[in-house]
């Protein structure tokens, strides 16, 4: 049975402008959207942005006249130099008639980012020029510091990345949409680990798998709507695979970040709504503390990632195994692990997106494990 939730929405004021802001964010003329996993027409998504160099290679969110929303781990080398804004891009091949490009002025990745753990994930992009609003290139709304987001709730992501792991998006590369529900936190922290998914994280995603973001779309919003506005609730961050059982993406947690984006832009700034969830949330209720089978003879399951550059030759793998107990009576197995590391030369200087596979045999111990595989989006190459 689907879970009714009803939303309020509260504005809010701060520093110079912010009620214009207000007033123009979260507007998509054209967009009246109810189902997902498809090509998103003209207009649909007007504060998408792609960025690139010689080619895409990572999304983010159009949230003023002059300033971008995405990831911090799109910039390893903490440069933006070299990189040009695309808004008002339906493909990325063809014909793109309200297409608008800028450089970039100034980029400010969070101070507490960390590329270990992809803890406070985000960064800010300054463009060279205002651009002038349109039903094609329009500023999204983000969540306040006071959004509250249940598990179930429908949410969109939207962007150029492959359309599974290591499949890229066919010809004229069409911007993609899919619709995922929010999954709490303490269920993803069944998958990933809890340490590995922090307050300044938010997952959605299907959790039997089949819909999510994937390599290319980072730095890319997930959105949800509440009367007439969009609100982005998350930029795209990282994940196990793309669409993987019981691994759903994890977003960097936007409304984590109201006065630290405000404190960077002073002027003309952001939009921001609360989201808020009435009811009670089910996630509060989920515990990881479910049996599963335990094995009579030993599981091995192999865990591949692996980080791709934007020039195909170049590739780092990372290859853990993990060794499962051998005996029915153990309920909380000891987990040894071993790691090879093979790297090509490294030919590329932007930064890659991060794809990851993983193959995994029948898992026969207690839930959560010991060892938790976490997903990755390091472009260390």
């Amino acid at each position: 049975m689907q879970r009714l939730v009803n939303f309020h929405i509260a504005f809010t004021s701060n520093g110079t402008d912010s009620d214009l802001s207000v007033s123009f964010c979260g507007l998509a003329n054209l967009n009246n959207r109810i189902v997902g996993g498809q090509n998103a027409p003209a207009g649909f998504w007007p504060w998408q942005v792609s960025l690139q160099t010689s080619s895409h290679f990572c999304g983010g969110s159009l949230i003023n006249n002059q300033w971008v929303l995405t990831a911090a781990h799109c910039f390893p080398s903490g440069s933006a130099s070299g990189v040009t804004v695309v808004l008002g891009l339906q493909s990325l091949q063809g014909s793109n008639p309200n297409r608008v490009s800028r450089t970039i002025t100034t980029l400010i990745i969070h101070p507490n980012y960390n590329s270990e753990t992809s803890d406070n994930d985000i960064a800010l992009l300054q463009l060279s020029s205002p651009v002038t609003f349109n039903n094609y290139i329009t500023p999204v709304c983000l969540s306040a510091t006071n959004s509250t987001f249940y598990s179930g709730v429908n949410t969109w992501v939207t962007g150029w990345g492959n359309i599974g792991s290591g499949v890229s998006l066919p010809a004229p590369q069409t911007l993609q949409e899919v619709q995922v529900p929010i999954v709490g936190n303490r269920r993803c922290k069944c998958s990933y680990g809890a340490s590995s998914i922090t307050d300044n994280m938010v997952c959605a995603g299907l959790l039997a798998g089949g819909k999510d973001s994937c390599q290319g779309d980072s730095g890319g919003p997930l959105v949800i709507k509440q009367n007439n506005r969009w609100i982005q609730a998350g930029v795209v961050s990282f994940g196990i695979g793309c669409a993987e059982p019981n691994f759903p993406g994890v977003y960097t947690r936007v409304s984590q970040y109201q006065t630290w984006i405000n404190t960077q832009i002073t002027s003309n700034q952001p939009g921001f709504i609360a989201f808020t969830s009435n009811g009670t949330d089910s996630d509060l209720s989920v515990s990881c503390l479910r049996a599963l089978p335990i094995a009579t003879t030993a599981t091995t399951i192999p865990i591949t990632r692996t980080y791709v550059s934007l020039i195909t030759t170049t590739t780092i793998t990372t290859i853990t195994t993990m060794k499962r107990p051998t005996t029915a009576t153990t309920t909380k197995p000891t987990t040894t692990a071993t790691h090879s590391t093979t790297t090509t030369a490294k030919t590329t200087t932007r930064p890659p997106t991060a794809t990851h596979s993983t193959t995994t045999t029948k898992i026969t111990t207690t839930w959560p494990p010991t060892t938790t595989p976490k997903g990755n989006n390091k472009c260390n190459v």
